[in-house]
């Protein structure tokens, strides 16, 4: 989808510099002058269409995020969980399904996206950096391989052990600068990073959950933390013995997780201590109790 570095059309190969009909929901932005014209159609997501388009001297991918009923995301609700919406008409509107407040839902569902963009490259996490969002359809950088062409998905490469083991560390660290900002991706694996030569880029960020706001917050970020445990532990099995995720929540229920703490991916769950005393207590209540019902039983005989 939207790599994180700009590429200059000249370095764009030739299959991508023709020009396709433009899409109905980017004319707006070619009428503006904020994109000159449509390079090609990048991919078809669940939730929307990404082109490759001409910014003056720059390629760019614009995402154009597809309707509320045409989207196959499911469970927006769930991630949409926690996020606040200041304006209190626009949150009756909401929870009533208006038309008014199904838009409303949709404008921030698109902006979630956006906000997470920038509070995330700001924690030093590699996403892409996005311009501007005008109408549903984000405006965002492109990352290239040394090809020049569009940067592949992690889930279409072979790793090396090191390579894998490499990526993963810094993936890690990006889980953890993400919670240390407020924010589990919600969506993480192979489908959602792009590899550049300098590593991983994490994309597609519109169902990012609010991680003191959401109670599926931890559940979701043990799921992103172990699609990448299995998918790089193909390349480096030691990884699928590792406890990442159950490490990382710890740290920060705990208070302890910080951007750019050292994980050991060793996790030992906590046993809890046997309470004695109160075992002592409710086996005392129960002989007690029998030897009551005994003393009842031996008087109802003697009548």
């Amino acid at each position: 989808q939207a790599p994180n570095a700009i590429s200059p059309v000249n370095s764009i190969p030739n299959t991508l510099k023709s020009r396709m009909k433009i899409p109905k929901r980017i004319q707006p932005l070619i009428d503006d002058g904020i994109i000159d014209s449509v390079i090609s159609r990048l991919m078809s997501g669940k939730e929307a269409d990404v082109f490759v388009v001409r910014c003056g001297t720059e390629t760019r991918c614009a995402k154009v995020y597809k309707e509320a009923a045409k989207r196959s995301f499911k469970q927006a609700v769930t991630y949409q969980e926690g996020r606040k919406v200041r304006n209190s008409r626009r949150s009756r509107a909401m929870e009533k399904g208006s038309k008014f407040g199904r838009k409303e839902t949709e404008t921030i569902w698109q902006s979630a996206e956006v906000d997470a963009l920038f509070k995330l490259a700001d924690a030093g996490v590699r996403v892409p950096t996005p311009y501007v969002c005008v109408d549903g359809v984000l405006l965002m950088e492109l990352i290239c391989g040394a090809d020049g062409d569009v940067a592949p998905r992690l889930g279409d490469i072979l790793l090396s052990p090191e390579t894998a083991l490499a990526h993963h560390a810094t993936l890690m660290d990006y889980v953890v600068k993400m919670l240390c900002a407020g924010l589990v991706h919600g969506d993480l694996s192979e489908f959602n990073v792009l590899v550049d030569a300098q590593g991983p880029v994490i994309i597609d960020l519109p169902q990012a959950v609010d991680a003191a706001g959401n109670n599926h917050a931890q559940s979701m970020l043990h799921r992103d933390v172990n699609n990448l445990r299995q998918y790089y532990g193909q390349f480096a099995p030691e990884l699928l013995q590792s406890a990442y995720a159950d490490e990382i929540w710890a740290r920060y229920e705990s208070g302890e997780l910080t951007p750019g703490i050292k994980l050991t991916g060793v996790f030992e769950k906590p046993v809890e201590a046997a309470d004695v005393d109160a075992v002592l207590v409710e086996i005392s209540a129960a002989a007690a109790e029998e030897a009551a019902r005994l003393e009842r039983m031996q008087a109802a005989d003697k009548e």
